[in-house]
């Protein structure tokens, strides 16, 4: 039998790849620019500064009130905006433009339109309208919608969402402009993340401006404020396209863990290669040009890991922008000649990818959540963070129910990501003054900063912050903002920024609720105020946990505490459409029964999607790719046996790695038997039984088949094993 020959090349993936020669209009522009930040960045948004040159002045002024007001913007405007927004565009290039939307598969789309009309006389001019702007039919009856809508019933709208800019997507080949916008069915059900977002938003600024209210302030607005961080692998282009399980499903379902990975923690911080951070510096630049604030970047804890991440901004546009940043961060990485990651566990054994949504509120000049130097005297402070509290000890099974999605059940709970269990963590100085207001119903005094020295003289002496930082924590207060630390790398910030705008608005209605009737019955407000703090921190205490989340005893005191350990998806979305959950959504118009219950469907679905589509890979590889080349390792053994026993040696090394093999590959022949029967079977009819049967049966056997596979790799000889390795991926740049 001939020799097999490796199906890739590593040598080549290490040394043969060179920046490709881009050219055309946009890109030879784009390389005469200058490249700091000031004169690239939003210059491809039709932001505030090209409206006040292009707009009449009474049309720029509706539209900064829209923005900053919240005011809806007058139709009658649109024409005017239109024409502005379409010469911009045609300037910058563009052809087409595209109402740019995002649907419940939880990614963007769009569908382009030529700005070209033919005319009378045989030519044709670029027209571009109101009606146009504002509204779009690009029907996309194929998206997922829950029930919301049959096939049949195609009729669906995009609606202009003036509050995030236009912008221009460049390529080689030309520019389009992109319009962002809501989607929505005929009869009005949101079909998309953005509605709901924005619902949330308009419903936390007018709970959050009554409880402003109480403390004398009046006539401002209230922005809920996002700033998502961007976790991701880099791998060579070679290996990605080898790797038929990285190509189906974002992850591999096969893998033995390499002799090194992020032990030595070498990579954490490290110097970032230099390919990456030519890759890195296209993105952010890419990035400056589309308005998107990112500010760091560095490498994450496993090998070929990274992070990017923003400044906080307005949670709607923050929103788009992760959208756009994951986009440009795929798109770049092919020009490097590498595939970026987004799957929040693609290498099982090594550090997942999250996203962690910093979250905050605050109006145009102060943060809501900012305590100040002695947040013992801030009462406005300790009500709005007792309203957090208290909305994330009601609403666990809320919170965890946004982040759960098959890829998530991956890392939840590891060591690089929180628990499934909710908890919030405080801090040493913010947990004192709290449990003094439980106490003693006031609280008169906040641990200090002190100063930290270093030992050294020529070394300054630093401030220390009154409380540590706590990574364990799925929820935590980081100074003037809560990192929600448990979403998923591939996950659109979306929902769960509109579950936390949300309950945070339920959680400030009832308490202005509690203070009004307080006052309106002639209380003290400095004495209800404190009354209220301390009945609500006795209530909630127990949501608070500044200790290491990964270790098992929290489990266990979670548990005496009562709070939720929703461990797997399905245990997670179990609780996202209950009465409760159905009441919240529909109090304060952010969704509909109809709406949430189509979610809850939607989330099944893709569940069930997502775990079939790995079954059906994992057999494939297995059947197609390991086993044949394990059987082909097995006959050169066996052929190998045959002639030593014909020269009369012992052989009896040869004899035990026989019998090894072949008791592997009769292993991996019963457990990939086992999984292509629950593949087949697919559990029922409806996608709540399909669902089970997923995460029951598909996933076990799976695992058993993943087992065998990874243990066949450590003896199958390099050049008969038909997959790149995590050694060969994780390592060569």
């Amino acid at each position: 039998m001939p020799k097999p020959s490796p199906r890739f090349d590593t040598l080549a993936a290490a040394t043969g790849w060179t920046p490709a020669a881009r050219s055309g209009p946009a890109v030879d522009r784009r390389k005469s620019e200058l490249t700091d930040i000031e004169s690239i960045f939003g210059s491809n948004i039709f932001g505030l500064a090209e409206m006040r040159s292009r707009l009449p002045k009474q049309v720029y002024r509706a539209v900064v009130s829209t923005l900053e007001q919240g005011q809806p913007l007058d139709p009658a405007f649109a024409d005017a905006v239109a024409i502005a927004m379409k010469e911009w565009a045609l300037e910058r290039g563009a052809s087409h433009f595209t109402h740019w939307f995002q649907p419940l598969t939880g990614l963007t789309a769009e569908k382009h339109d030529s700005f070209i009309t033919p005319n009378v006389g045989g030519g044709a001019v670029a027209e571009f309208n109101g009606k146009e702007l504002i509204q779009g039919e690009p029907d996309a009856s194929s998206f997922p919608s829950g029930g919301l809508r049959a096939t049949f019933e195609a009729r669906g709208y995009t609606a202009w969402d003036p509050t995030s800019p236009a912008f221009i997507v460049e390529s080689a080949a030309g520019c389009y402009l992109s319009i962002p916008t809501a989607f929505a069915s005929w009869t009005g059900d949101a079909l998309d993340t953005k509605i709901p977002l924005l619902r949330s938003v308009s419903a936390l600024d007018q709970q959050a401006r009554r409880a402003l209210k109480l403390f004398g302030v009046e006539g401002v607005r209230v922005n809920a404020t996002c700033g998502p961080e961007q976790e991701f692998f880099l791998i060579d282009q070679e290996f990605y396209y080898r790797r038929p399980d990285l190509v189906t499903t974002g992850r591999t379902l096969f893998g033995a863990k390499p002799p090194r990975g992020q032990e030595l923690e070498d990579h954490y911080f490290g110097s970032i290669p230099d390919r990456v951070l030519a890759f890195m510096t296209e993105v952010e630049r890419d990035l400056y040009r589309l308005g998107v604030p990112v500010k760091t970047r560095h490498n994450e804890v496993a090998p070929g890991q990274f992070e990017m991440a923003p400044i906080y901004e307005n949670a709607n546009l923050a929103a788009d922008h992760q959208q756009l940043m994951m986009l440009t961060l795929r798109g770049v990485a092919r020009k490097y000649g590498m595939a970026c990651l987004l799957a929040e566990k693609p290498f099982a054994g090594v550090n997942g990818s999250g996203k962690h949504l910093n979250w905050s509120l605050g109006t145009e000049s102060a943060n809501l959540l900012e305590p100040g130097e002695t947040p013992h005297e801030n009462m406005q402070f300790l009500f709005f963070c007792v309203a957090v509290l208290r909305a994330v000890d009601r609403h666990q099974d809320l919170i965890r129910a946004s982040v759960a999605f098959a890829g998530n059940d991956h890392r939840l709970g590891a060591n690089e990501a929180p628990p499934a269990i909710i908890s919030v963590f405080l801090g040493d100085q913010l947990t004192d003054v709290l449990e003094q207001l439980v106490e003693s119903g006031s609280a008169t005094s906040s641990k200090q900063s002190g100063l930290l020295g270093l030992g050294a003289q020529v070394l300054p002496t630093l401030p220390q912050h009154a409380g540590d930082r706590n990574r364990t924590s799925p929820f935590a207060f980081t100074g003037n903002k809560f990192e929600f630390r448990a979403l998923g790398a591939s996950q659109s910030v979306s929902f769960p920024a509109t579950v936390l705008n949300t309950i945070m608005a339920e959680s400030l209605d009832e308490m202005c609720t509690v203070m009004e009737g307080e006052l309106q019955g002639g209380a003290d407000f400095e004495e209800a105020l404190r009354r209220l703090l301390s009945t609500e921190m006795r209530r909630v205490r127990r949501i608070v946990f500044n200790g290491d989340g990964y270790n098992e005893e929290w489990h266990r005191e979670a548990e005496s505490r009562g709070l939720l350990n929703l461990r797997t998806t399905l245990d997670a979305l179990e609780m996202l459409a209950t009465d409760k959950n159905r009441e919240l959504f529909a109090k304060y118009g952010v969704l509909s029964h109809r709406e949430l219950e189509s979610r809850h469907e939607v989330a099944l679905d893709q569940y069930f999607k997502t775990i079939n589509i790995e079954g059906e890979t994992t057999a494939d590889i297995a059947s197609t790719m390991i086993l044949p080349a394990a059987v082909r390792y097995l006959n050169d053994l066996l052929a190998a046996t045959d002639r030593s026993r014909g020269l009369g040696l012992e052989a009896g090394g040869l004899r035990r790695t026989v019998e090894k093999v072949n008791g592997l590959v009769d292993e991996l022949r019963d457990a990939l038997d086992r999984l292509i029967e629950q593949n087949e079977e697919l559990g029922g009819e409806e996608v709540h039984s399909k669902a089970y049967h997923m995460r029951d049966h598909v996933v076990p056997a799976m695992l058993a088949v993943r087992g065998v596979a990874d243990r066949l790799e450590k003896v199958v000889p390099d050049d008969y094993w038909p997959l790149p390795t995590y050694r060969d991926m994780l390592f060569v740049k």
